[in-house]
C-alpha cells in the first residue's frame, strides 16, 4: 500500500510540474512575439533594482497597510514553502518528516512557519475585507469588474485554504505525537496548530492519521493547482515581478524612446550638404517598410509583453492618474490588462494553426484601447511611478500614439493644429516666423 502512494504521488507530481512547464514554455513563447530591444545595460543598477523592488518590496510600503500586509504574505509563502522540500522527499520515499533529525532546529523552523502561516491568513483577511467590505475605490473601478475581480478573491481564498490545510495537517501530526502514535516521532513546534490539536481530544487515532493524511495530500495538491493557477491569473506577478523589474527602463522617466529613422531624417533636414541614401540606403527589393508605432502586440517589444503578464492588477497607478481623475477614460490599470488579453488571444491563434498566426482581423488598437484612451494621457509619468513592479504602461501609450500620428495621420486636430505651426513658423503658435523674438523687447 506504502508503494501505491508513493507511485501515486510521483505521478501527481510530474502531471503538475509537467503542465505548469508547458505554461512557462508558452508565456515565454508569447512574450517573445514582441520587437527585440536591449535591456542588458548597467547590470549593476539592475541587479540593485531587483534586489530593493522584487525582493525588499520597497515600492510596496509607500502604502504602509497594504505595503507591510504584502509583505507578511510575501515572505509568508516564500518561507513556509521551504516545507514543500520536505514534504516532496517524503512523498516520493515514504518517509515522514524527514527532517526531524535536525532536532531543535527543525521545531524552529516549524513553529515560525506557524506563525507565518496564522499571519498570511489575518492578512489575507484583512485584504478581502479592503475588497468586499471597505470596497477601495480602486477595487471597485470599472476596468476591474467580472473575471479580474473574481479572480482577485479566488487568490486570496487559496491561500487561506492552503494555509489552513498546513496548520490542520500539523495540528494532527502534533495530537499524533503526543499520544505516541506509530511512525510520528516527536519533532517540531506547534504554537498555533496546537490548539487544532486540542480539537482531536477523544478522538481514535485512526481516524486523526486520515485527517492528518488528507490535508498533507490536500496541501501539497493545492499547491501545484497553485502553481498551475498562476499562469491564469494578475498573480503571474510572484514569477515575473524578478525579471520585470530587473529589465525595466533605467532612463530618466521624462526621457522617451526616439525613432532612429526620424532622427535621420531630421538630420537631413538640417544638412543640405548630406547625401540622403548614404544616411537612409533604399529597402531590398519585396522588404517591408517599418512600422511606425505600435497598433498590435507584434509591434511591442518584449519587455513591454512581460510588463503585461506581471501586472498585479492593483490599480495603484489608475488611482493617481489625472486624467483617470478628472473623469476620463483612461486607466494605465486597463491599458496593461488590454495589453495581456490580446496578447493571450494572439497565443491562441498561433496555438490553433500549429505555430504560425492567421490573421484574425482585430488589433490591440480599436478592439481593445481607443484612441480617446490614448489621447486622455498626460504623459506624467506618475503610473510609472506608483506601480509596485515598474511597469511602464506609458511607453505602450506612446508607442499607440506613434503609430496614429505616423502612420494614420490621426492626431486631434488641437496636436495637427501644433505641428504645422511648427513646421511653418517655429514654434507651436500662428504668428510669422519674423515675430518670434518679439518677446524680448517686452522683457
Amino acid at each position: 500500500m506504502a508503494y501505491i502512494d508513493n507511485i501515486l504521488f510521483v505521478i501527481v507530481l510530474a502531471l503538475g510540474f509537467g503542465y505548469f512547464a508547458l505554461n512557462v514554455k508558452k508565456l515565454v513563447r508569447n512574450i517573445k512575439l514582441g520587437r527585440d530591444i536591449d535591456r542588458r545595460d548597467n547590470p549593476g543598477a539592475r541587479w540593485s533594482n531587483m534586489a530593493m523592488i522584487a525582493l525588499g518590496q520597497s515600492k510596496m510600503v509607500k502604502r504602509p497597510v497594504a505595503g507591510i500586509l504584502h509583505i507578511i504574505v510575501y515572505v509568508g509563502f516564500v518561507i513556509i514553502n521551504i516545507e514543500l522540500l520536505e514534504i516532496i522527499i517524503d512523498g516520493i520515499f515514504g518517509t515522514h518528516r524527514l527532517f526531524s533529525f535536525m532536532g531543535g532546529f527543525y521545531s524552529f523552523l516549524i513553529g515560525f512557519f506557524e506563525v507565518l502561516a496564522f499571519g498570511v491568513i489575518f492578512s489575507v483577511t484583512v485584504f478581502w475585507l479592503r475588497r468586499n467590505v471597505v470596497k477601495l475605490k480602486r477595487f471597485i473601478h470599472s476596468d476591474l469588474k467580472g473575471w479580474p475581480k473574481s479572480d482577485a478573491n479566488i487568490i486570496l481564498y487559496f491561500e487561506t485554504v492552503l494555509m489552513l490545510l498546513f496548520l490542520t495537517m500539523n495540528g494532527a501530526d502534533g495530537y499524533l505525537q503526543s499520544i505516541n502514535a506509530e511512525h510520528y516521532t516527536h519533532a517540531g513546534a506547534f504554537p498555533i496548530s496546537g490548539f487544532i490539536a486540542q480539537l482531536f481530544e477523544g478522538m481514535d487515532a485512526g481516524t486523526v492519521m486520515i485527517i492528518e493524511r488528507a490535508a498533507w495530500w490536500m496541501h501539497i495538491i493545492g499547491i501545484l493547482a497553485f502553481m498551475n493557477y498562476l499562469y491564469f491569473s494578475k498573480h503571474l506577478h510572484i514569477l515575473l515581478a524578478f525579471p520585470n523589474t530587473y529589465f525595466a527602463n533605467l532612463k530618466p522617466k521624462g526621457q522617451f524612446e526616439n525613432l532612429e529613422s526620424v532622427t535621420n531624417e531630421v538630420k537631413l533636414m538640417m544638412d543640405p550638404n548630406a547625401d540622403p541614401f548614404a544616411a537612409a540606403p533604399p529597402a531590398a527589393e519585396g522588404e517591408v517598410p517599418a512600422k511606425f508605432g505600435a497598433s498590435d502586440v507584434q509591434d511591442l517589444n518584449w519587455v513591454q509583453l512581460m510588463n503585461a503578464y506581471t501586472c498585479t492588477e492593483c490599480g495603484r497607478c489608475t488611482s493617481v492618474c489625472p486624467a483617470n481623475q478628472t473623469g476620463k477614460k483612461l486607466s494605465p490599470r486597463k491599458i496593461m490588462m488590454d495589453t495581456r488579453d490580446r496578447l493571450e488571444e494572439v497565443g491562441r491563434n498561433i496555438d490553433k494553426n500549429k505555430g504560425t498566426f492567421v490573421d484574425d482581423g482585430k488589433m490591440l488598437l480599436n478592439d481593445y484601447i481607443t484612441p480617446e484612451e490614448l489621447w486622455a494621457c498626460t504623459t506624467c509619468n506618475g503610473c510609472v511611478e506608483a506601480c509596485p513592479v515598474n511597469i511602464d504602461p506609458l511607453s505602450i501609450i506612446m508607442d499607440m500614439r506613434r503609430y496614429l500620428v505616423m502612420e494614420q495621420s490621426a492626431a486631434p486636430k488641437e496636436l495637427n493644429g501644433m505641428m504645422t505651426n511648427i513646421e511653418n513658423n517655429g514654434a507651436p503658435w500662428q504668428y510669422s516666423q519674423m515675430d518670434r523674438l518679439n518677446w524680448k523687447d517686452e522683457a
